[in-house]
């Protein structure tokens, strides 16, 4: 294995994830820009000869949803490279223990980070849920979650005294929603909802299926019994079923989409740390690297993100 010696203005990758392509990085942080010696230069990755903002943003999910997070990240940010990762091997994260979904996070950022990226957006509200805290902690890049974000969209929405929080089941039962509106106002009324039935209508293509607004209107039904003002997207699937979520509320509830409060925030957080990528001759593009089940996704993408990706690759995780 090649080893190569260069500088950061602050440490941009951990040394116990440092191999990138057969080559062992050996950090040393000081002044100056990324660059190894001339000698080395040749066996680097395209990407990690770039200035640092200039790198893509990495995004990761147990399955396709993330995709809608994807697409608002894409929207909000529309210079910007990102490569996806989907875990389509081993979704969902939601029937695993907390700590499988730590250890399958940790993975995937591994994984996102051997493609060189400058960030990474847990766009797994699962994930978010269980594992940020120890991603934050384990790796030097900035990582991103879903949570915080749209807990924040929904406490600066009015009906915020009482709101609602529909997700999957493993999400709900991590109350990481509740506990972070509460914790920034703990006067509000929370009431959640475990919605399992959705992720599989969507993924099925039945948005605005008859069935599909009968299963909404049955989950729906005792959160607008209890009057809340402010509905919570907590899953990344949901954002398609929007305008029939829209049409069961009947304006009784403001809806918060976590994907977009997410994008919205990530802009924020990377203008703050001067990693908004400065590049205008083109718009970002998109790859997508699956575990599993290539062809199938491969139809769902273009739903998902409004468009197709540049580029979708199968691969493996490192352990």
């Amino acid at each position: 294995m090649r080893k190569c010696k260069f500088q950061l203005e602050e440490p941009m990758f951990s040394p116990r994830h440092c191999a990138v392509e057969g080559i062992r990085l050996e950090l040393v942080v000081g002044q100056g820009h990324v660059w190894p010696t001339e000698t080395d230069r040749k066996f680097f990755p395209p990407r990690l000869m770039r200035q640092r903002s200039e790198l893509p943003i990495g995004v990761f999910d147990s399955g396709i949803g993330g995709l809608t997070v994807a697409r608002q990240i894409r929207r909000v940010l529309p210079l910007e490279d990102l490569i996806y990762l989907g875990d389509t091997a081993r979704v969902p994260y939601g029937t695993k223990s907390p700590e499988a979904v730590i250890r399958f996070a940790c993975e995937d950022t591994r994984f996102l980070l051997q493609q060189g990226v400058k960030a990474v957006v847990v766009a797994c509200n699962t994930a978010s849920a269980w594992a940020l805290p120890a991603l934050q902690e384990q790796f030097e890049v900035p990582v991103f979650g879903v949570v915080e974000p749209g807990v924040r969209a929904a406490l600066q929405t009015p009906g915020s005294d009482r709101i609602g929080i529909i997700g999957t089941t493993a999400t709900i039962r991590s109350q990481a929603y509740r506990r972070a509106i509460l914790e920034r106002r703990p006067g509000v009324k929370v009431f959640s909802r475990a919605c399992p039935l959705l992720v599989p209508l969507v993924e099925e293509g039945w948005v605005s299926h008859r069935i599909t607004r009968m299963v909404l209107a049955e989950y729906l039904r005792p959160l607008l019994q209890k009057r809340v003002g402010v509905l919570v997207l907590a899953c990344t699937h949901y954002p398609l079923l929007k305008r029939v979520l829209r049409l069961e509320l009947r304006g009784r509830a403001t809806l918060v989409d976590s994907a977009e409060s997410c994008a919205k925030s990530l802009k924020e957080e990377l203008t703050q740390r001067k990693l908004l990528c400065r590049r205008s001759r083109r718009e970002g593009s998109i790859e997508l690297y699956l575990t599993d089940e290539v062809p199938r996704v491969q139809a769902f993408a273009r739903r998902f993100l409004g468009g197709a990706p540049a580029r979708v690759t199968r691969t493996e995780l490192p352990g």
